[in-house]
């Protein structure tokens, strides 16, 4: 097909057809005979031209410019018309250049359904863009880049103009959109109108955007809006040049405002909930010539109507509250920021301050507001520090850890409460649930309440994951070291109601040797289920976890593991699994990591677990979850009769034992003891047993001695502790209390090779006083009464010469 372009002179237009950058020229325009590339069509000329292919649209473009001298002549002013007729279809550029005076102003009216600007690379959904360059003198501004179906109705200019129509090949528009009217000069580089008659969000760029505006130039946004709807302006994206005079500053003008116009920094929160129409203007500066820097700014314009509780405002009393900030937010936030075309909920903490987000600090009293539809999708986040730098003044202190009720008075729902633990290293933090109890959540335990407490330890270097945990399980308390971080989340709406008994409670305490101590005082009717800390990922190398398991008087508890072995392989050290009944004389259970577990046992009295880890070898965790359960203790017939029997074996056996001893005392004589200076019977290593010196006082000197009395197994075979072996366990030797057994230090561990079990000889004894005995028989006729009477004469000798330490 053929194409014929005629262009009067008049009309002062031209037409380029030119290929499109990046296509290789495989298809041409021939003009009688001739082929060629490129095609310009000067006003005054007619044209006839065909393509060498059947899709020409996919080789080249069209560019089609008029233009208009307003200076030395008058303006063609009204609807600008799509001319010339008769193009062929082709993606096509219409451009207006308009010269004009800048004593005079220029005014684009858009017609209905107006304009939306748009950010620099973004496209319009049907691919129809128009662009506004702005021209004062020598230099061009670059107004936006606007799609159709905005709010943008008018934009007034100073001086000539730019307009650049875009339109595709299969578009069939065949009007402008817009026409040009004649101004008095605005006195600023331009005003751009928007026209929001319902529920809507817009988003508006300075000129030059994403680049920087133009140095000491003045612009305003004219926002058109019923009275009876509200509007709030947001400032998303600014930047500030560097001013030598003046400063950069948004200028508001409210009908109805006392103070217009309303100065405010960009950095500031700006107006919110406006009603009715109103101006925004941005003042720029004298920019520092060596180093003018950008100033730039995208904002976005809410219109809602007013909401039912406009005037309602809940107090926030935060006065008596330290250390705390309280943020109200949108559901999701901060990692999902809400699209500026959603719905939007805004928080006021005053008339016109309104935000997306809005926190409040402690220390002062606030009343806020909302300008939301559904309340429902707000949330809270709240956060609070307690610290103790010395031990002396927070030892007997004892903090709740409870939501404030000005926090639950609120009609939003609380998303987390996070409290923040922080003490120096030698202080230590003890959590305590008095009556709801603290329940750990694991597969076979799951928390079903609305809420739950997420408890971390940390140091710089670790974070130990301690667990997640929720009211009504069996844990009344957690030691725990380092600084400590409690998240408190819910999980619905019931949580006010069920949050009324709260009774967590945060103490500071001095160092303890775990990681973590947990003290488990479980309901005798349940089946618990405690796991090691760290959840999946396993525990830290070298760390050390107790738990202290109350047993009742009259039950058993049965503990069992819920696999048979560690499931760790050690690079470094060893792992430990140590169990022990609190009682005299208890055997302390030992299992390394290369070992079974122990079969599930019962336990008669209360009882400590500790598992400590090694440095495990690359890929393996130490994950350990055991159970304990309860029964009411049974007492078997047969035991009864063994102890009945015992007792009466032992009672023949006393008094055979009486017999004889009477009887042979009757056939013995006596001794005495005389004092020899030669003899040490000193026990080793105590020192200072009597509050006098041996010299000075009698205790020393025996009345009667018999004998038959062996005194050497009193002694003890060693002189102190002996340090144990490397890689050998060193079993509990200590008094049972409330410390839980202590699992080898970690330099014992460390040392993979496995050493002899032989004991070594223990260190002879060293003598620690040179007062000596001797024993000889006592005299005829001497009694053991007068024996008696000489011991009780020579002073006070009640305390034991050799102690039998337990």
């Amino acid at each position: 097909a053929s194409f014929t372009i005629s262009l009067h002179k008049v009309d002062n237009t031209t037409v380029m057809i030119k290929l499109r950058p990046g296509v290789s020229p495989s298809c041409r325009i021939r003009i009688k005979n001739v082929s060629r590339s490129d095609l310009k069509i000067k006003p005054g000329e007619n044209v006839t031209f065909t393509f060498t292919c059947s899709t020409p649209e996919k080789y080249f473009i069209m560019e089609i410019q008029k233009d208009i001298d307003c200076v030395s002549g008058p303006c063609p002013f009204g609807d600008v018309h799509l001319y010339p007729p008769g193009l062929p279809r082709l993606n096509r550029t219409y451009i207006w250049d308009v010269k004009a005076s800048t004593k005079a102003g220029l005014e684009l009216k858009f017609s209905t359904p107006w304009l939306r600007q748009i950010e620099p690379g973004e496209t319009c959904p049907d691919s129809i863009s128009y662009n506004i360059n702005s021209c004062i003198d020598e230099a061009t501004v670059n107004i936006g880049t606007f799609c159709r179906n905005g709010s943008v109705s008018r934009v007034k200019l100073l001086g000539g103009v730019v307009m650049s129509l875009h339109l595709p090949w299969h578009s069939l528009l065949t009007t402008s959109g817009f026409n040009i009217a004649n101004r008095a000069s605005i006195k600023r580089l331009c005003i751009i109108e928007s026209t929001l008659k319902g529920e809507s969000s817009i988003t508006l760029m300075s000129p030059n955007y994403p680049l920087g505006f133009p140095e000491d130039e003045l612009m305003t946004w004219q926002f058109v809006i019923p009275s009876n709807m509200r509007a709030s302006v947001f400032f998303h994206n600014y930047s500030l040049s560097n001013c030598e005079r003046k400063e950069e500053r948004v200028e508001y003008y409210i009908p109805g405002s006392p103070s217009n116009p309303e100065v405010f920094k960009l950095s500031d929160s700006q107006p919110a909930n406006i009603a009715g129409s109103f101006n925004v203007s941005l003042q720029g500066c004298d920019q520092d010539a060596q180093n003018p820097g950008i100033l730039r700014l995208l904002f976005q314009v809410v219109v809602q109507p007013p909401q039912v509780d406009e005037n309602v405002t809940h107090l926030v009393d935060l006065s008596k509250e330290k250390n705390m900030t309280v943020t109200i937010h949108v559901e999701g936030w901060p990692s999902q920021i809400p699209l500026m075309s959603e719905p939007i909920c805004l928080i006021c903490k005053d008339p016109r301050t309104c935000d997306r987000v809005l926190t409040l600090t402690s220390g002062a009293v606030y009343r806020i507001s909302f300008l939301c539809k559904d309340l429902s999708r707000l949330r809270i986040t709240a956060e609070k520090g307690i610290g103790c730098m010395d031990i002396r003044w927070c030892q007997r202190k004892i903090y709740s850890l409870s939501v404030p009720k000005a926090i639950t008075r609120l009609p939003i729902r609380l998303h987390r409460f996070i409290w923040k633990l922080l003490a120096t290293d030698l202080i230590n933090v003890e959590i305590t649930s008095p009556s709801l109890k603290l329940q750990q959540h694991v597969p076979e335990q799951r928390c079903n309440t609305s809420y739950s407490y997420s408890i971390v330890s940390a140091t710089p270097q670790t974070e130990l994951n301690v667990g997640v945990f929720c009211p009504g399980g069996s844990i009344e308390k957690i030691q725990m070291r380092n600084n400590i971080t409690i998240s408190l989340k819910t999980f619905g709406k019931g949580f006010i109601n069920e949050s009324i008994p709260q009774d967590l409670k945060m103490s500071f305490v001095p160092h303890i040797k775990d990681e973590c101590t947990f003290t488990v005082s479980p309901n005798p009717k349940a089946k618990v289920y405690l796991q090691t800390p760290n959840g999946p990922y396993g525990l830290p190398p070298y760390v050390s976890i107790s738990w202290f398991i109350v047993v009742p008087s009259k039950q058993t508890a049965r503990l069992g593991f819920s696999k048979d072995r560690m499931g760790v392989a050690c690079e470094t050290g060893r792992a430990y699994v140590n169990l022990k009944e609190e009682t005299l004389g208890a055997e302390e259970t030992v299992r390394r990591e290369d070992e079974l577990l122990p079969q599930p046992r019962n336990m008669y009295h209360s009882f400590w677990v500790n598992i400590s880890n090694c440095k495990p070898v690359d890929k393996t965790q130490l994950t350990l979850q055991f159970w304990v359960t309860f029964a009411d203790r049974q007492i078997d017939l047969g035991i009864i009769l063994a102890v009945v029997a015992g007792a009466g074996v032992l009672t023949a056996i006393g008094l055979t034992v009486c017999c004889v001893k009477k009887k042979k005392k009757k056939t013995q004589n006596p001794m005495v003891g005389v004092y020899n200076a030669n003899v040490n019977t000193q026990m080793p290593g105590k020192k200072g047993l009597f509050g006098k010196g041996r010299r000075n006082n009698e205790s020393h000197v025996y009345a009667v001695i018999d004998d038959a009395v062996v005194y050497g197994h009193l002694l003890k075979e060693s002189n102190g502790s002996v340090a144990p072996e490397v890689d050998v366990y060193r079993p509990f030797d200590g008094p049972i209390g409330s410390l839980p057994p202590s699992p080898p230090p970690f330099s014992f561990r460390k040392d993979i090779k496995h050493s002899s079990n032989t004991e070594e000889e223990p260190a002879p004894l060293k003598d620690t006083d040179q007062d000596t005995y001797t024993f000889a028989h006592q005299k005829s006729g001497q009694s053991e009464d007068n024996g008696d009477a000489n011991e009780k004469g020579k002073g006070d000798t009640s305390v034991p010469l050799l102690e039998n330490k337990e």
